[in-house]
């Protein structure tokens, strides 16, 4: 190995180049990881508060967008969930489950991060630089690459792009990898923020500015796909996972629904509460349900005139107009919170251009792709790491 030719380059050194690394030179193969950043996975490291959401107990296809949704299969299955998980153990990271299959490590991400480069360190055939930014990345009429650096030029067989997306840029988040397939005539479709914050302009915004901090369980939906998970009100808007969940699923401009009391048949409970306690106000009883801070907003929204009518004067069909509203209330964002809190980019390199089973390039030999770059993203949940460790591991095969 010479100093400045390496069988393989990585560029980016976040959960799927690092994984790649590893993977790769546990084969033999000469690995150089360049970081544009001070610092490598930054971003695992600030992941889930800190915890990392490393991978998820039940991992399926449905759990990813992607423009050809069949694209994950091969790779998630040859690395699987329990594949990752089997390495944590190994380690003796100790790890707890959380709701929906949720694993977190108990003792913080960089447990993670440790693993991951105490695996490059062992295959001794990893070179990992930060602080070299890409300027240039040719291919030689001969076959291979010359990779050209703020620092220094390079040349190699074979180039994985693992930059990522363009979430969180002051973690190094840039779209750097999307110019580089189109410099090798690949399509990107277009990207936009994903498992986000909603933001409101209108008269709910000032709602949930008086509620921020507030949760409850409620369920978002839309035509395209329905979440029931915490609901935060923040100063901007709406947050909380069924928020992030269904940014995913929403474009500009459109609606969704939120289901206040999901777990619960509001008509019926009502007109039971109606018999048994005529004199009771509407508020009362669901302040039993959730914070009445929640309620007095919701009075305030739905049913201001009534708000001091007790149970026993309403009609049924009133109360059920009331309820059809509370289970499916109508809210509209501005928009997002955008890249700045986004957790992952929706759209990328397009991967009918790629390989499933080698995630190389079909337009360019030695050119592979991984990770967040690609048209892939996963729900909330770990899903997005189980992807990078499996296209990591399914490229390592074949560079």
């Amino acid at each position: 190995m010479s100093a400045t030719h390496y069988d393989v380059i990585v560029l980016g050194a976040g959960a799927s180049g690092l994984m790649l690394a590893a993977c790769a030179a546990k084969r033999g193969r000469s690995v150089l990881v360049l970081e544009k950043a001070n610092k490598v996975g930054k971003k695992i490291l600030m992941s889930g508060g800190g915890k990392c959401n490393f991978t998820n107990l039940d991992v399926e296809p449905q759990h990813y967008i992607s423009h050809n949704p069949h694209f994950v299969i091969s790779a998630l299955s040859r690395y699987s969930n329990w594949d990752f998980i089997g390495m944590v153990c190994d380690y003796q990271i100790a790890y707890e489950e959380r709701k929906h299959g949720q694993l977190f490590t108990l003792n913080g991400a960089k447990e993670i991060l440790d693993m991951l480069l105490e695996e490059c360190k062992k295959a001794k055939q990893v070179s990992i630089q930060t602080q070299h930014s890409v300027h240039q990345v040719q291919a030689l009429e001969n076959g291979g690459f010359q990779v050209t650096t703020s620092q220094a030029s390079f040349s190699c067989e074979s180039v994985v792009v693992a930059t990522g997306g363009l979430s969180i840029p002051t973690l190094g988040g840039s779209g750097f990898g999307y110019e580089l397939a189109q410099q090798f005539g690949h399509y990107v479709y277009p990207t936009r923020a994903g498992l986000v914050p909603f933001t409101f302009s209108d008269q709910f915004k000032e709602v949930t500015t008086r509620l921020s901090g507030n949760a409850l369980d409620a369920t978002l939906s839309n035509d395209k796909n329905s979440f029931t998970e915490a609901l935060l009100f923040t100063h901007r808007g709406l947050s909380g996972p069924s928020s992030l969940q269904l940014s995913n699923y929403w474009q500009a401009g459109e609606s969704f629904q939120v289901d206040f009391f999901p777990q619960h048949d509001l008509f019926n409970l009502l007109k039971q509460k109606k018999q048994s306690q005529p004199k009771t106000l509407l508020r009362t009883i669901l302040s039993e349900l959730t914070a009445k801070s929640i309620v007095v907003e919701l009075q305030q929204l739905i049913w201001a005139q009534e708000a001091e009518l007790a149970l026993g004067q309403w009609s049924d069909q009133k109360l059920e107009a009331i309820c059809k509203q509370l289970h499916g209330f109508t809210v509209k964002p501005s928009g997002t919170e955008g890249y700045r809190t986004a957790e992952v980019t929706l759209g990328g390199v397009d991967t009918s251009e790629v390989s499933s089973k080698t995630m190389e390039s079909k337009k360019q030999k030695g050119l592979f792709f991984i990770g967040e770059v690609l048209d892939v993203t996963g729900h909330l949940g770990g899903y997005n790491f189980q992807w990078a460790w499996s296209s990591a591991y399914a490229a390592a095969e074949y560079v």
